[in-house]
């Protein structure tokens, strides 16, 4: 095959996606004596080689085009290449060399003429340096050049990230309708098809973070499953898979399909620690404990923690509140104390406040857990989105009742378990229902009461959410034990106790299959999925 049908083939692989086959045909033509890529071939072997995972292959080749561009004169290029390795170099955590590649892009723009977009390239760079420090003014600054410079040249890829960054920006100063809208404004042209698939990738992720930060479910799914989509046309992709599988994970965290949730989690895990992506992995870590506490494994979402924390993530709230699971009331408090008073900007206090109400209402601080269900119902107010306003009505009907107010408790309940549902989010609306139980309760309402638990109690037994279960059983009145026979009692202890099956069967005089039957019946009944997980909950529950 000669050289000529090699670079032809790598366009037409390039072209439909396969990014194997594109590095694979380019590396050929690259390795033939006297035959060395040019620029343009250069560049478009880092892309792929970008695309499949590979940034040291994608430096080299950015850094034999950028020396290419210098030696024929070609300046503009010369700062496209700067650009992309500044880019590559930030998104891999090594800053200070993405910040040398920005700032000899910047000097190689002297003396050229004001309207280039290039230019417009670079202040991306300039955009994220300013929000790293909070200079938000700057920040907004360079956004509003990005998009005017993008829609002078008529640049799809330089306007999309334009808009994200405006739009990211609006949204953390509150200002929420405006910066989806903005963000949509960017997702035109992704979804036409009109950006090159590293921008796209790069949009298609921020649009969805920043729709997951303000709980706005809906945009959330509809862009997962479109991202989803992408990523599947792109069997040799690598980057934004990570990002995918976590979305998707919190997409069916929230519908309660917590197994598929936590397959989704660790396989994000495992693509973001194979790339040096550390916090990124952390996120992952931080969702699956959430998963795992709402199930009821409190050691494994210990753990889950800890390793998040090991990647530089701090998982939080849920980390408070698996101190209250545990009984370490005090230190949640303390916690959520602590992150309020660091979290500034209205998107992020928001994704602290409904864990921090919680928290407060758990150790008695009921004025503070006021305080903070009404900032985030205003916030809520101000941001529009269903999904906040669902959790500012369950926060408020929460704080209510701890203030002994069920009138005021009643409607935010009933508010929060119709928002809920329409979310289709089961796990929430079960909660919400709890609320509404105990609020008819203190008004009177026995047998109402006693329908929503009920309700309530179906729901958690059904999606595996056993600790909240346990609670609502408590509230109608059942054994704290979790239903279990004397027997099934007698082998959680020895579980919990560390004994194998064998040794159980053993003790118990009892053939190892009747006691793996009575495992499978402890775990139903109290709602956990491991030994481990049974054991803790002996623990817990004084059943030792």
């Amino acid at each position: 095959m000669g050289i000529v049908d090699d670079l032809q083939r790598a366009r037409v692989a390039f072209e439909r996606r396969d990014w194997a086959v594109a590095y694979e045909r380019l590396t050929a033509v690259d390795r033939e004596p006297g035959h060395g890529l040019g620029p343009d071939e250069l560049m478009t072997l880092a892309t792929a080689a970008f695309l499949l995972g590979d940034p040291d292959a994608c430096i080299r080749a950015l850094q034999r085009g950028y020396r290419l561009r210098i030696d024929e004169g070609d300046v503009l290029g010369a700062i496209r290449f700067a650009f992309w390795l500044a880019r590559v170099f930030n998104g891999r955590g090594e800053m200070a060399v993405g910040s040398g590649w920005a700032a000899r892009g910047q000097r190689l723009l002297v003396g050229l003429p004001e309207d280039v977009v290039e230019r417009g390239y670079l202040r991306i760079h300039d955009f994220f340096r300013c929000l790293d420090s909070e200079d938000f003014a700057g920040a907004l600054a360079a956004g509003d050049d990005i998009v005017a410079m993008a829609r002078r040249h008529g640049d799809p890829d330089l306007l999309a990230q334009g808009l994200v960054c405006e739009g990211r920006l609006l949204l953390y100063a509150g200002r929420v309708p405006e910066g989806l809208a903005l963000m949509d404004e960017a997702m035109v042209g992704v979804a036409a098809g009109e950006l090159s698939p590293i921008f796209a990738g790069t949009v298609y992720c921020a649009m969805i973070e920043g729709c997951q930060e303000v709980l706005d479910f809906a945009r959330a799914a509809a862009w997962t499953a479109a991202l989803t989509r992408w990523c599947d046309t792109q069997p040799d992709l690598v980057p934004f898979t990570g990002q995918c599988a976590v979305h998707r994970g919190q997409i069916l965290r929230l519908h309660a399909a917590y197994p598929e949730a936590l397959s989704e989690f660790e396989d994000a895990c495992r693509r973001y620690a194979s790339n040096g992506m550390d916090v990124a992995a952390g996120l992952a870590m931080g969702e699956r404990g959430d998963v795992l506490r709402i199930r009821g494994d409190l050691p494994a979402a210990e753990a889950s923690y800890e390793e998040a924390s090991g990647f530089g993530y701090e998982a939080q709230p849920g980390r408070a509140l698996l101190m209250i699971a545990r009984g370490r009331v005090p230190a949640a408090i303390a916690a959520v104390r602590r992150l309020l008073a660091e979290a500034g900007d209205p998107v992020h206090r928001s994704r602290l406040l409904a864990g921090a109400v919680e928290v407060l209402v758990a150790g008695d601080a009921v004025s503070e857990a006021e305080a903070a269900a009404v900032e985030l119902s205003t916030i809520a107010t101000g941001f529009g989105c269903p999904g906040l306003r669902a959790a500012a009505a369950y926060c408020s009907a929460l704080a209510a009742l701890a203030a002994d107010d069920p009138d005021r408790a009643l409607p935010q309940a009933r508010l929060a378990a119709r928002l809920w549902s329409e979310l289709r989010a089961p796990y929430e609306v079960a909660r919400a229902k709890v609320l509404v139980g105990r609020a008819v309760r203190l008004l009177g309402d026995e047998d109402s009461a006693a329908a929503e638990f009920a309700a309530a109690c179906r729901s958690f037994a059904e999606i595996g959410a056993g600790p909240a279960r346990l609670e609502v059983e408590k509230l109608i009145g059942r054994s704290t034990a979790g239903g279990l026979t004397g027997r099934e009692l007698e082998v959680l202890r020895l579980v919990a106790a560390g004994n194998s099956n064998t040794e159980i069967a053993r003790r118990l005089v009892l053939s190892d299959k009747t006691v793996a039957r009575h495992l499978t019946n402890i775990f139903t009944k109290l709602s956990v999925p491991s030994r481990t997980a049974a054991a803790a909950y002996a623990r817990d529950h004084d059943l030792l």
